[in-house]
Parts: structure tokens; sequence; C-alpha cells
């Protein structure tokens, strides 16, 4: 209902790593409610899927990070996709399961010694939420000229000063010859 705010998205994250929109300015002389003023704009975004789901489980559009430290034991591929990965505790020989759906990369190979929360897959998570605000002046024309023409009377007003200058000094060199 606010015609100062722009909310764009989800929209997918690799096609849009920027956007750019037009916007038309109000012309003050047709619309009476438009003036020469600065007006705010609000822009926020939401680029890419969610990490998240409603009930609290993890998407396949995350990084998954060990549950555990130790030495990646086993890997095992699923038949549907997917991976189980056997972390064995170095001190005491427990093994944890870590389970990684479709999807996702792996970081990790057997065998490889991997600390608790260190990323086993990817993160091909290229979206998240932006947000910005911006000012555009909406500026009479006719005083953009007026300045100008102010600005070119004050470079044409200093010319002649520095003129005028040289003039007089010409005027003092020639009085001290006598």
């Amino acid at each position: 209902t606010k015609k100062n705010i722009l909310v764009i998205g989800p929209v997918p994250g690799k096609k849009y790593s920027e956007i750019s929109f037009p916007i038309l300015s109000p012309d003050p002389a047709s619309n009476k409610d438009a003036h020469f003023l600065k007006y705010p704009i609000y822009v926020g975004g939401n680029r890419g899927r969610g990490q998240i789901y409603p009930d609290g489980n993890k998407s396949n559009n995350t990084v998954y990070n060990a549950t555990a430290t130790g030495i990646v034991s086993k890997i095992i591929r699923k038949e549907k996709g997917g991976y189980e990965i056997t972390i064995t505790d170095t001190l005491d020989g427990h093994q944890v399961v870590d389970i990684i759906p479709p999807g996702p990369e792996l970081l990790v190979s057997e065998g490889e010694s991997i600390k608790l929360d260190q990323p086993l897959t990817i993160n091909p998570n290229v979206g998240g939420f932006g947000q910005g605000d911006a000012e555009i002046v909406l500026q009479d024309p006719l005083r953009v000229q007026g300045l100008l023409f102010f600005l070119a009377s004050i470079v044409f007003a200093q010319i002649f000063l520095v003129l005028k200058k040289k003039q007089f000094e010409k005027v003092q060199v020639s009085k001290m010859n006598f």
C-alpha cells in the first residue's frame, strides 16, 4: 500500500545477482500531488531458496556440518541419493552417523580427520535477504537551468576581474616609468 516501498523475490540466486528497475518520476505540472522534493525509496529482496523447512528440518540447500570430532571411517552412498557418513571418535571409538540428503556435494573423504561443526558438504546457498534505501530528488528543470546560468555568470565575472586587474597593473607600471 506504500508507494515508496519495493519488495522483490524470492528470485533464483544465480540468475539475479543484480537487479535494475526503472522508476518513472511524476510531473508536478500535470499531477498536483507531486512536488519538487526529496523522496525516500526502501527496497528489500529475497534471493534463493530457504534453508529450513517449516517443520525445522534442513533442506538440501544448506551446508551440513559434522556432529562429532574424529575420523571419517565410512561413507555409504545411498540408493536414492545422499550419503551416510560414519565418524569414529579417536578417544573412545564411539561412532556417529551423519545423514546427508540427495543434492549437496561432499567435501570429506574416508580416512580424513574432522572436527566438530566442520562442513561435510559444500555450501550451495547463493541466496539471502538484502535491503537498502535511497533517495531520489525530483528537481525543477528551470531551477537547474538557473543554477547553470548563475555559475556561468560567476565564471565570466572572475575572468573579467582578472582582466581588469591586469589592465590596472599595466597602468601602474606605465606611471612608474615616467
